[in-house]
């Protein structure tokens, strides 16, 4: 039988952590109380948050150069679903999660739901993949996929994306996400216009096959594998693209898919202006996209991201409804302990931003009180919401300190006894 962590461990250590926590929530719930915030109407909506797993997450990531297998890494869907459940058990932050066709394509979607739901997951958005060749393909993808010069790798693209949405409603997701990696690594190589003119018309037929109440997110990234340029490269390309197909097209946002230093929450607050933010793949990075832990390097950044997202979802903003993800490769670390940390991480900046004093940052930014809105900003910033996340955590029958439980269950050395390994350092980034 498969090892699982069982209710009575989490009970357990967190009967060992109670008391701790009632002292450290009550104090934390009189600090904001001083500043007009009722911490258990905060603790409702944190509860009501979640962020899509990544079904790659859970394996051992690597590079261009290396990958090393880690110890009980999933040999298949069943053992990703597995990781999955076993993060959402602990977090009770991470009820869905993300699948990548084919590497993730079922035999039976409608079975495939059924085992996810008895586990306790649902599914978010699927990916499709046309930037990498797979066994038998008749032709390639190495020059591009749906801006290929060949109509015949573009017809193939095409109907890729649409075998992935047909999938995707089997298993109840809402969404297809399509990220391309085309371009060029040398000036003269592509026609910049024709290769997006390529681009739009295929995306066109995907978006023609859109069930109703489906949407497509259209996922930028400024390089790699096209090192010269890429069709989709920046938010701007997005939103082009999205605007051309109609209503049910928007802007992915994956936080290591910018230049260094780019002001990413002004571009959120873009999006949202124009009713085209789709939602995020959260990683954090330092050099580029590095697919590091969320919150890793630069946490107030995502704590100003979801200063943006606050606010407009405060004020209303139409149409506003982001889907949250996590996208990371763990190379050094344990990828259950690496997606539960980054999903407590996302969640600390959200409690965080509901923090904020609005009437007061609004008051601030009218009188041009540069210091003082910003004062306000570091106030909720720097105010440990630990004990409420750990709160939450306990209230919904998850852990107080999740990887606690999950280093003391031995949930890793019990799985490397089950999935032997299959091989050794391999190159891969996944």
């Amino acid at each position: 039988m498969s090892f699982r962590i069982s209710a009575d461990a989490i009970g357990s250590d967190n009967a060992r952590r109670a008391a701790f926590l009632e002292d450290d929530y009550a104090a934390l719930k009189r600090q904001v109380a001083r500043r007009g915030i009722d911490l258990d109407t905060i603790a409702d909506q944190v509860a009501a948050f979640g962020v899509a797993l990544p079904s790659w997450g859970v394996g051992t990531g690597g590079t261009r150069f290396a990958r090393f297998a880690g110890l009980g890494e999933p040999r298949g869907l069943d053992d990703k679903l597995e990781d999955c459940a076993t993060i959402q058990q602990l977090t009770r932050a991470t009820p869905t999660v993300s699948l990548h066709f084919p590497w993730d394509k079922p035999s039976d979607a409608a079975a495939l739901k059924a085992q996810a739901a008895d586990l306790g997951l649902g599914f978010d958005a699927v990916n499709s993949n046309t930037f990498q060749d797979q066994p038998g393909q008749p032709v390639s993808y190495k020059f591009g996929s749906l801006s290929h010069p060949d109509k015949a790798v573009r017809d193939l693209a095409v109907a890729h994306n649409i075998d992935c949405i047909r999938l995707g409603q089997t298993l109840g997701a809402p969404a297809l996400t399509v990220w391309v990696g085309d371009g060029a690594n040398f000036p003269g190589q592509q026609n910049f216009t024709a290769a997006f003119d390529r681009y739009l018309d295929s995306m066109a037929q995907i978006y023609a096959a859109l069930p109703a109440d489906w949407s497509v997110f259209i996922e930028h990234k400024l390089f790699e594998p096209a090192f010269y340029a890429t069709v989709i490269a920046d938010w701007g390309s997005s939103y082009l693209a999205a605007t051309e197909l109609g209503p049910q097209a928007k802007c992915l946002v994956d936080l290591g898919h910018h230049a260094p230093n780019t002001n990413i929450e002004m571009i959120v607050a873009r999006l949202v202006r124009f009713g085209k933010l789709a939602g995020f793949h959260f990683n954090d990075s330092k050099y580029g996209d590095d697919d590091l832990d969320s919150g890793s390097i630069n946490p107030f950044q995502l704590f100003l991201i979801f200063n943006e997202l606050v606010d407009a979802a405060q004020r209303g903003a139409p149409g506003f409804a982001p889907a949250y993800m996590l996208d990371q490769s763990h190379n050094v670390t344990d990828p259950i302990e690496s997606l539960m940390s980054s999903a407590m991480e996302v969640q600390r900046r959200y409690a965080q931003a509901l923090l904020i004093d609005r009437a007061a940052l609004t008051d601030a930014q009218t009188a041009c009180d540069a210091l003082g809105a910003h004062t306000l900003l570091k106030q909720a910033f720097n105010t440990d919401v630990s004990p409420l996340l750990a709160e939450v955590r306990r209230r919904a029958g998850g852990a107080i300190d999740p990887i606690a439980v999950y280093r003391a269950s031995g949930y890793r050395a019990e799985k490397a006894k089950e999935r032997p390994p299959r091989g050794g350092a391999s190159a891969g980034i996944v």
